[in-house]
């Protein structure tokens, strides 16, 4: 383990093979379904999940990490490495940053410096592989914190849902615009900015959604070399293919193509589709 130790959520959404290269540290988010805990990526799958929403019994719920864990996992580390930075999703949507805040102050032995991603999924997994990348080069605490905070200011989501009832069920929207995008048939763009879930365009099939998710990714990109991930929920084939015309329009320098993790599919529900993207 090099000199500065880096944490994030499972909401992070990082592929494994990028986790396990960089050696980041990632805290499980709970799922809960019928009174029964599972742990994000480690005792739940994705296609459980799906299963569990589209029979409607027992809707599945989550359960940010509790202070606890956080605890155990900066204790951990504390004996290996003096500092850790530990980048959590916008507290605007999860109570991860102030629990990992709270157990940062319940450690000795180690600094642990706590940031809220103003973000969620691969936006803050781009500040979490961008951290982890400026450790590794030996960056001080300094340098890291910046370099994930530059990623912040320029890094985007921009996704478009098979429905918005899962999202009003948690919470993320409000009743009058699941239910208006219900009844006239709107597929919203959505956007996540200043760490909220915001409709930047309506249109009315998920083909034009994509299209509309594109044209933005070029009013914003330009020419410029591009970090991006394409991800989904249940929808590899529409994922291959949104990936096809990021890749002919787009120079990229940084591709992934991910399903969300079971905790965020708990959120977004199946037919979810997507980009974060953030360009040089």
């Amino acid at each position: 383990m090099g000199h500065i130790a880096i944490v994030t959520e499972s909401s992070a959404n990082i592929p494994p093979e990028v986790v396990q290269e960089l050696g980041i540290h990632v805290v499980p988010v709970g799922v809960i379904v019928g009174g029964q805990a599972f742990r994000d990526g480690v005792d739940i799958t994705l296609d459980q999940v799906y299963r569990w929403q589209r029979e409607g019994k027992s809707l599945p719920t989550t359960a940010a990490p509790s202070v606890g864990d956080f605890v155990r996992i900066y204790e951990s580390l504390a004996e290996r490495t003096p500092d850790v930075v530990s980048i959590h999703m916008s507290r605007r949507l999860s109570v991860s940053h102030d629990a990992a805040l709270q157990a940062s102050r319940l450690v000795d032995g180690a600094n642990v410096h706590v940031l809220d991603s103003r973000a969620a999924a691969m936006a803050q997994g781009f500040m979490v592989i961008e951290a982890a990348r400026a450790a590794r080069a030996g960056a001080t605490v300094e340098e890291v914190l910046a370099r994930a905070n530059e990623v912040a200011s320029k890094v985007h989501l921009l996704f478009t849902l098979g429905t918005l009832k899962y999202l009003y069920r948690g919470g993320r929207v409000g009743l009058a615009a699941a239910l208006a995008a219900s009844m006239l048939e709107i597929r919203p763009v959505l956007a996540l900015i200043d760490g909220r879930i915001e409709p930047i365009a309506k249109t009315r099939t998920k083909a034009r959604a994509v299209r509309a998710i594109v044209a933005e990714m070029v009013r914003i990109v330009g020419e410029r070399p591009l970090h991006t991930t394409v991800f989904h929920a249940d929808v590899a084939d529409e994922a291959e293919t949104l990936r096809q015309t990021v890749v002919e329009r787009f120079h990229c320098v940084e591709l992934y193509v991910t399903a969300m993790t079971p905790v965020m599919g708990a959120h977004t529900g199946p037919g979810l589709l997507g980009t974060t993207f953030y360009a040089d």
